[in-house]
């Protein structure tokens, strides 16, 4: 705009910008404003799904205490249904795959703890999913697809553990030498003294006696 146009050309131009831009400018200001509300309303709505799904998680641990495991499958099914996206849902199947080994459901503990890998968002929660599963698995002398599970492992928080399994499912198998490599790998990753060291030089000790 000109600046040393009279006040009626100023007039005249900021009509004529308005005319040309002015539902441009009134449809960003409601776009902008329909961000805003979707914005609250979605964090409103997620707030309100947490806060449930921590109700659901707590009557669960409550009822798991007083030893009513079936009606606390009833509330975990439906934390992994309708709440599959908050981390109660995740606690809640490794709640219950807990029960299931406790009452030799292995089948049932094994489906909880896939849902955690296949569900989970945090990487270290689905290795320890693992690692659970492939022992319900080596247990069952499913060696292949213990294998196979630890294989899958995403973190190396774990590895000690997952190579020590490893280990296990090699003794199982008579392969002595692959036993022992999984073995000392496993021992490799830990710092002096912890206790899982002296269990690995026993495992070790009893590979090379073999």
């Amino acid at each position: 705009m000109d600046i040393y146009a009279s006040d009626e050309e100023k007039g005249e131009d900021i009509k004529r910008w308005w005319r040309e831009n002015g539902l441009s400018v009134v449809m960003g200001i409601a776009l902008g404003i329909a961000v805003l509300v979707g914005g609250r309303f979605w964090l409103t709505q997620q707030h309100m799904e947490s806060v449930s799904a921590s109700n659901l998680y707590q009557q669960t641990s409550q009822l798991v205490t007083e030893g009513k495991t079936a009606e606390a499958a009833t509330l975990v099914d439906k934390l992994l249904s309708e709440y599959a996206a908050t981390p109660y849902a995740v606690f809640a199947a490794f709640e219950m795959a807990k029960v299931n080994v406790a009452k030799g459901e292995v089948e049932s503990a094994k489906s909880h703890l896939e849902w955690v890998i296949n569900n989970g968002k945090l990487s270290g929660q689905k290795d320890i999913a693992r690692l659970r599963l492939s022992q319900l698995l080596l247990d069952q002398s499913d060696y292949q697809q213990t294998l196979s599970v630890i294989a899958q492992a995403e973190t190396t928080a774990f590895k000690s553990l997952f190579d020590e399994l490893k280990g296990d499912v090699y003794i199982a198998q008579g392969k002595l030498s692959e036993a022992a490599t999984s073995y000392q790998a496993a021992l490799s990753l830990l710092e002096k003294n912890e206790p899982r060291g002296l269990i690995l030089k026993l495992k070790l000790d009893d590979v090379a006696g073999s």
